[in-house]
């Protein structure tokens, strides 16, 4: 192989590894990051990073069973929207991951939320009260304390149920592509 060869098969290979850097990756690694984000509400329950930190369970899922709900995890739900507002978009040389939903922050980092307490809130209360209560219309349950609450706003604290974020796992997998992807190229035989 002379200079002039030697020359054109490293441009050759630099051009390579450019379109690979600029737009190649960046999808891969925005779909890798997506299914690892999703997988951490959908099968572990938890945040992966250095380990498992699996999320504290909700009301809903310590009701033991009374309902439908009861049998999704913590930031899941029959229409799984927050699962689903997962999105990643690449540019050159990046990908941005991200969920644009209203409630995402609060669940990703905890937080306090202040509800108004309307007057369809509080008609739908009574009618989980009653449906809770059955016959015993004087039973006491958390829908008939909303109904009745004289607050016209509510204090509810979320725990933080992180499901994005830095992760060395994720980040491993991401080298480990990347790698490969880059190995590839330097072996391909031109």
């Amino acid at each position: 192989m002379t200079l002039t060869e030697f020359n054109r098969l490293l441009a050759a290979k630099r051009k390579e590894l450019d379109h690979l850097m600029r737009h190649t990756l960046p999808v891969k690694v925005g779909a890798m990051a997506k299914a690892h984000y999703q997988d951490n509400i959908r099968e572990r329950q938890g945040f992966l990073n250095g380990g498992l930190h699996k999320w504290q369970k909700t009301k809903r899922q310590m009701s033991g069973g009374k309902s439908a709900a009861s049998n999704y995890g913590a930031l899941q739900s029959s229409r799984m929207h927050l699962y689903s507002s997962l999105k990643y978009v690449p540019s050159a040389y990046r990908v941005k991951v991200s969920n644009d939903l209203k409630y995402a922050p609060v669940h990703n980092w905890g937080g306090t939320v202040q509800p108004t307490v309307t007057p369809k809130m509080r008609k739908w209360a009574w009618a989980k009260h009653y449906e809770e209560a059955g016959a015993d219309k004087k039973k006491d349950t958390p829908w008939k304390r909303l109904a009745l609450t004289k607050k016209s706003k509510l204090n509810i604290r979320i725990p933080q149920r992180q499901f994005l974020g830095e992760s060395r796992e994720l980040n491993e997998q991401i080298q480990q592509k990347m790698d490969s992807e880059v190995r590839n190229i330097l072996n391909k035989e031109e």
